[in-house]
């Protein structure tokens, strides 16, 4: 592929018409960058990145911005929504003057084929620039892109990443920078970092302007992390509580006590009793329970770790007494909810 074929700036889709403008007097040769869409992909991280790009050509009625829809194959791709995006080329036809993000959904770590590793592996080899949306960055993991770099993935992922590659270590953050390597989380974290790079190439008053067409508001120099507190989730501002929260979130495998986590509160383990039924209407060791529970969920749905090294990951001494709990709780038993997936995988 030549560097301007399938990259026509003309493309009307490329600089659409719009009520408001902002003009860009000195604008860059055209930036491009493809977006590999694997199976599942999150429809809503793909989009939200993209959008911000299509704005800013739209503001400046120029083609700052190109972008292409990337398959292995050049075919249509479904989305998680059940929503089939059509693309403008297949990995092969990718030059390395183009960035790469890996767009990914809850199977990340599984979507990409061996040959789709390989291509992400030539692209890099020959000089082009790769990133992560959503949960893109286990793909570039698998691709051992990772190592030494900062980087981020949805929050609901990084538990079975870890679990799947222990040696590296996903910050909380919306989206990070290291160097050419750009990842998010994915959702509204796609747009801000898509929102941050027109900055650097445009100046921070025009990227304002993007955002503010996003409707994402004018401050964007904020990164924060990707989930809200446990004190908002709960509606409740008690930090005794919520040092026990933070407490049974930080020890899964190895679950405390009521008395330890008491202790490391200073209340009584009365107090956490009452308090509990109070605000969350159960009993702590239920709540640390399904703390466990969702833990092994996710396991159960990242990664190819057996149902037993699953259930002593979420804390779960007895195989059985895991599946029951986890049946109670999700209608199906971990062998149930595995088979599941891989009827759906093999569909």
């Amino acid at each position: 592929m030549s560097k301007n074929e399938g990259r026509d700036t003309g493309r009307p889709d490329l600089v659409p018409e719009g009520a408001f403008s902002y003009p860009i007097k000195a604008a860059k040769e055209t930036r491009w960058f493809g977006f590999l869409l694997l199976p599942q992909f999150t429809l809503l991280a793909f989009s939200a990145a993209l959008d911000p790009l299509r704005i800013a050509n739209q503001l400046a009625q120029k083609p700052l911005y190109g972008w292409l829809a990337i398959s292995d194959d050049g075919r249509t791709v479904s989305s998680s929504s059940g929503i089939d995006i059509d693309v403008h080329a297949n990995l092969r036809a990718l030059t390395p003057d183009t960035y790469l993000f890996v767009c990914s959904g809850n199977n990340g770590i599984q979507a990409a084929s061996e040959d789709v590793l390989g291509g992400i592996r030539r692209h890099v080899r020959f000089g082009g620039a790769v990133g992560g949306i959503c949960t893109g960055a286990a793909t570039l993991a698998r691709a051992g892109l990772l190592k030494g770099k900062r980087f981020t993935l949805h929050w609901e992922n990084q538990p079975g990443f870890i679990e799947e590659f222990p040696d590296l270590a996903p910050t909380p953050q919306r989206f990070e920078k290291d160097g050419t390597l750009l990842t998010c989380g994915g959702g509204v974290a796609a747009t801000e970092l898509m929102v941050s790079i027109i900055a650097e190439d445009y100046g921070e008053d025009f990227a304002i302007a993007v955002s503010d067409m996003c409707l994402n508001g004018p401050d964007i120099t904020t990164r924060s992390e990707q989930r809200s507190s446990i004190a908002k989730a709960i509606s409740s501002r008690n930090p005794r509580i919520l040092a026990v929260l933070r407490a049974m979130y930080d020890n899964i495998e190895n679950p405390l006590t009521l008395d330890e986590l008491a202790i490391r509160a200073g209340i009584s383990r009365r107090q956490i009793e009452r308090q509990f039924k109070q605000l969350l209407n159960e009993a702590p060791a239920q709540t640390y329970r399904n703390i466990r529970l969702d833990r092994a969920r996710t396991l159960l749905t990242e990664t190819n770790l057996s149902v037993m090294e699953i259930a002593v990951a979420a804390g779960f001494n007895s195989n059985n007494v895991f599946s029951r709990h986890y049946k109670a709780r999700y209608g199906e038993t971990p062998y149930g909810h595995r088979g599941r997936l891989k009827a759906r995988d093999d569909r």
